[in-house]
């Protein structure tokens, strides 16, 4: 798949190099020179650091941004416990409200809400672990149809990476704005705010929200230097900042804190960030611009080699998280099973699809905004149509996957499956067994029967 090519570029951001130090300003002058928290800073305005990382965090791992802003983000009201009828079933994790099952389950397609903005969209489908001992991560869906409005919204809890299925993203984050759209991601880092509004209309889409740590890009081993994403395509946001003096206004925000939304009130703007600067921000990432490898000879590689992000845990090579995605690309192998083989192993497997038919997945189960979740050790692979099309089919060189971009969300943890997920959305596949691999033929013959 080439570059994608949106017929209106993104007017808020720039390429900047993943995890790279920058630095911008809405209004000259503002970003103070040799220091970072002058007696006063330039224009009136007040010095604010935010910290994603220990003060004490190696130099290699430390992430923070220093932020000149018209008020500080303390000048607010105090939060409150929001309805816990109305939130509290959708974003909990506590552990004993999820199911831990072995079965291989699929969704159908997602609902759009369009009565609801985004922070009343968010549902949580899976997770593991616990936000308040930084470990684990939660799987989230997103419907919502309405514009936030003088709102704002963070999460405590970890980075949100948000893979839109569904139409547009205007975000406005306190650091500057994004746009964000299908076959593109954001990650916001925790504890920055934003707000989201829709300027095509409802969306809906897929969340890994990580707990632990901070999304990073995968080592690269013996691939080298170069492909998968590429550090310089990933792109940050120029400093934008509202300036409400003389038309003061009440704002509510809200604050995802151990699952559990809490809002407050301030009767000013969150979005008053002059200037900034660190390495400590949301970005994006055009997954077009992700450089396929594969094998060229014969069988083929771990599906590692796709891996976008990872968030990895205190063991090297093992992730809390990885994403990873299957885009267009070209299979080449001779006398080689090309599909992802039958397999069972120690990861949990949390697949979505935003677009076109997964090459794995032939039998018409797995549709866009749909998902399927394998969790440790439970066994899967192509359902019986992919199996026997692959087993027989003529092995040159084949393109797959055209128009279609499936992703996965690939966890070292045992995933439990929330409430809503497994009852009340309604969506999952009760036969999803039964149609994929019960089929499946035996074709062996044993050379020893007489």
């Amino acid at each position: 798949m080439p570059v994608t090519n949106f017929p209106h570029p993104d007017p808020y951001t720039y390429q900047n190099g993943f995890g790279s130090y920058h630095e911008t300003e809405a209004v000259e002058g503002a970003l103070p020179v040799g220091q970072n928290s002058p007696q006063k800073v330039a224009h009136g305005l007040y010095a604010e650091k935010m910290s994603g990382t220990a003060f004490t965090a190696p130099r290699h791992e430390n992430q923070q941004t220093w932020a000149y802003r018209i008020l500080p983000a303390a000048a607010h009201e105090n939060f409150y416990a929001e309805d816990a009828d109305s939130y509290h079933t959708r974003m909990t994790t506590e552990t004993h409200k999820l199911h831990h099952i072995p079965n291989q389950l699929r969704w159908n397609p997602f609902d759009f809400d369009e009565k609801v903005d985004w922070v009343h969209g968010l549902h949580l489908v899976a997770g593991s672990g616990d936000p308040t001992m930084k470990q684990g991560l939660g799987i989230l869906l997103y419907a919502a149809g309405k514009d936030m409005g003088n709102e704002a919204f963070y999460s405590a809890d970890g980075d949100f990476l948000i893979v839109p299925q569904h139409g547009a993203l205007d975000i406005q984050t306190e650091l500057g704005r994004i746009l964000v759209r299908p076959n593109e991601i954001a990650v916001i880092p925790r504890g920055i705010r934003y707000r989201v509004t829709l300027p095509d209309g409802p969306v809906r889409g897929y969340i890994c929200e990580l707990y632990q740590g901070h999304y990073q890009l995968p080592e690269l081993g013996p691939i080298g230097s170069n492909c998968l994403a590429n550090a310089r395509d990933f792109q940050a946001p120029i400093a934008h900042f509202d300036d409400d003096e003389g038309k003061p206004a009440e704002y509510k925000l809200f604050s995802k804190f151990n699952n559990t939304l809490f809002s407050a009130r301030q009767n000013h703007t969150p979005f008053d960030i002059v200037a900034w600067h660190g390495n400590y921000y949301p970005y994006k990432y055009d997954l077009g611009r992700f450089n396929v490898i594969g094998s060229i000879s014969f069988d083929h590689p771990d599906p590692s080699i796709f891996t976008v992000l990872t968030g990895p845990s205190d063991h090297v090579g093992t992730a809390v998280a990885d994403f990873v995605i299957f885009p267009p690309r070209w299979l080449v192998q001779e006398n080689t099973f090309r599909p992802p083989w039958y397999h069972r192993n120690t990861m949990s497997e949390f697949m979505g699809l935003i677009a076109g038919d997964y090459d794995a997945k032939t039998g018409g189960g797995f549709r866009p905004a749909g998902a399927s979740l394998h969790n440790v050790w439970s066994a899967h692979g192509p359902d019986m149509s992919a199996f026997e099309g692959a087993s027989n089919a003529e092995l040159k060189p084949t393109k797959v996957g055209d128009g279609s971009m499936a992703f996965m969300f690939e966890s070292s943890l045992m995933v439990g499956v929330s409430e809503w997920g497994l009852k009340t959305c309604e969506k999952v596949q009760e036969e999803y067994n039964e149609h994929s691999w019960t089929p499946l033929k035996r074709h062996f013959v044993n050379p020893n029967k007489k």
